[in-house]
């Protein structure tokens, strides 16, 4: 589709209410409405080009033109990322830092290890929901996601118990959109978490910690940059969480298979007996029909022009990765559910973006897309074969002003009993 040429301005002033007011739809709108893949407009009183598709996400993504340092605010960051992380870095340093979490989670042994761990603690948590009433599968599924991804890292919970680690952990995800008061606590908790991993550590590198050589903190704890030298405490610390936290965000896509499993329960019968793929596929759909984080921000690191027009150096940019997965002419019906689809994050293209563009090892796109497509697979298996449960009354509306957002109960299933495996 032609661009409009110059790029099309909203009208008025500053957008930032228009904006948490619409949530994850205040691109996609718009650009519908202009019949355009971009505009500009003011976001918190700054300029901003909002943009969404593949083109965009290929510019965004796959041309090292874009850094993430200093494109979010710093309440965002600091929840999501922090100073130094390696998100911030870029070129040779983040490669050279990215290098270490591809080794580390794209391999089928990582995934093997950890799916292990999952369905074993799944498991003893799926025994004790049965003799409750009911639970909130948001809550326990992320004190599983929890306890498993800490024994996989070889994180200790000792002097922490894993239902602290949960909430730590959750509370950052949760507040990383938010401007309420909850931000303050969620700060306050993600320093303490820093804290004992800094500290774990400190014991890790004298040889005074509970952890295997090859396990991934170790391997973190020893880590050296592009000149030969350990990471800060604080910076390893960072990254340690850089594991933890969007493993356990993890939980948030485990309500939506749920979710979709009573919006659409003919796939209960389809998948049951299933193989890995076809697990994989309905997990992928959930990744793009549902809505995760909603864009992604950008600073310029050089100026360039694009489809006529100019981006300057150090101009402000936001990619809709909600928009570019209900793009209508990217996905057929792109609200309508359909596994069938058979997406797949191994493509890592440009268009299916719930968790970033382009190569993972060469670009900022999550590396732990493996890990998470393969948690819902299990999730899902485990909901459809080896539980039965009912869905009691409750409120299954998603707030598209809340970032994230997820059913509004956090899904409540009750009368749990194990099937025979």
């Amino acid at each position: 589709m032609p661009y409009k040429t110059p790029v099309p301005r909203l009208g008025g002033f500053d957008h930032t209410l228009a904006f948490l007011r619409e949530g994850y739809n205040f691109i996609g709108r718009r650009c519908e409405r202009l019949e355009s893949e971009r505009f500009l407009t003011r976001i918190m009183l700054s300029p901003v080009l909002c943009m969404r598709g593949a083109e965009a996400a290929e510019i965004f993504y796959g041309q090292n033109r874009f850094t993430r340092q200093g494109a979010l605010p710093p309440t965002t960051l600091r929840l999501l990322q922090d100073k130094g992380s390696v998100q911030q870095l870029d070129g040779q340093a983040h490669r050279h830092r990215k290098s270490l979490f591809v080794e580390l989670l794209m391999s089928a042994d990582a995934e093997g290890g950890l799916l292990e761990l999952f369905r074993e603690e799944w498991r003893r948590a799926r025994d004790s929901w049965s003799r409750r009433q009911q639970i909130v599968l948001y809550d326990e599924a992320n004190l599983v996601i929890t306890r498993s991804i800490c024994r996989w890292t070889g994180i200790p919970l000792e002097g922490k118990s894993a239902e602290e680690m949960t909430a730590e952990l959750a509370s950052m995800v949760e507040n990383a959109g938010s401007v309420s008061p909850g931000v303050l606590l969620a700060l306050a908790r993600r320093r303490r978490t820093e804290g004992y991993l800094e500290e774990l550590v400190r014991n890790i590198r004298k040889g005074q910690a509970p952890v295997a050589a090859e396990a991934p903190a170790a391997r973190i704890a020893f880590f050296r940059d592009t000149e030969g030298k350990l990471l800060s405490e604080s910076a390893a610390a960072v990254e340690i969480l850089n594991i933890l936290r969007p493993t356990l965000a993890v939980g948030r896509y485990i309500v939506f298979v749920a979710f979709a499993l009573k919006e659409y329960p003919q796939w209960r019968s389809k998948l049951k007996g299933a193989g890995d793929e076809d697990y994989d596929f309905f997990a992928e759909e959930v990744r793009r029909l549902y809505p995760f984080f909603p864009v992604v921000g950008g600073l310029a690191t050089e100026t360039f022009e694009w489809r006529g027009h100019s981006i300057d150096k150090d101009d402000w940019v936001l990619l809709d990765l909600h928009g570019t997965n209900h793009h209508p002419r990217l996905f057929e019906a792109p609200y309508d559910f359909k596994p069938e689809r058979r997406l797949s994050w191994r493509d890592q293209s440009y268009d299916f973006i719930p968790q970033g563009a382009g190569q993972a090892p060469h670009t900022h796109r999550c590396p732990g897309e493996q890990f998470t497509v393969a948690l819902m697979r299990e999730a899902a298996r485990m909901l459809i074969e080896e539980m039965d449960y009912e869905l009691p009354r409750q409120d299954f509306s998603v707030a598209f002003n809340r970032m994230p957002t997820m059913p509004k109960s956090g899904m409540i299933l009750a009368s749990i009993t194990s099937k025979a495996v």
